[in-house]
């Protein structure tokens, strides 16, 4: 397990770092649009903090609750795949970036044990001009705490 977590944590760095030459520092987003993307993951995080399946599967993007269906598989997989995203100990959000057009949030978590991860939030808008979030990427980050 430890192998595979390892793998995934080189692999998502690898990615990060293959596209930031592509990133921006969200210029194309005005800044209560970044507030908006940071307020909906907050939200979410929130929801998972009560236990509120059908809340947190309100801020994810159609693609992602269709692919659930409901909001008790989707919260049962979140506890039980990204226990750090369904329990931070402490968040920290960096700037949120454009990546070929898209959003990206970028959330430094904590889990209870005090290791430091790296979410990766592709956020996704909606017709009514709403942000959703369009799946998380996680990978563990060397060293403890955020």
């Amino acid at each position: 397990m430890k192998c595979g977590l390892d793998l995934l944590r080189r692999g998502l760095l690898a990615v990060l770092a293959a596209l930031l030459p592509f990133a921006s520092a969200a210029q194309g987003l005005a800044p209560g649009e970044a507030r908006a993307v940071r307020s909906v993951i907050e939200a979410q995080l929130d929801a998972f903090q009560r236990d509120d399946a059908p809340g947190a599967f309100s801020y994810a993007a159609p693609g992602i609750r269709s692919a659930f269906g409901t909001a008790e598989s989707f919260i049962e997989m979140v506890r039980s795949s990204y226990p750090v995203v369904y329990r931070p100990r402490s968040v920290h959000f960096e700037a949120p970036v454009l990546i070929e057009g898209e959003v990206v949030q970028t959330v430094r978590m904590t889990d209870a044990e005090g290791r430091a991860w790296l979410a990766v939030y592709p956020m996704e808008r909606q017709p009514d001009g709403g942000w959703k979030i369009n799946g998380c990427r996680l990978g563990r980050l060397p060293g403890l705490g955020v």
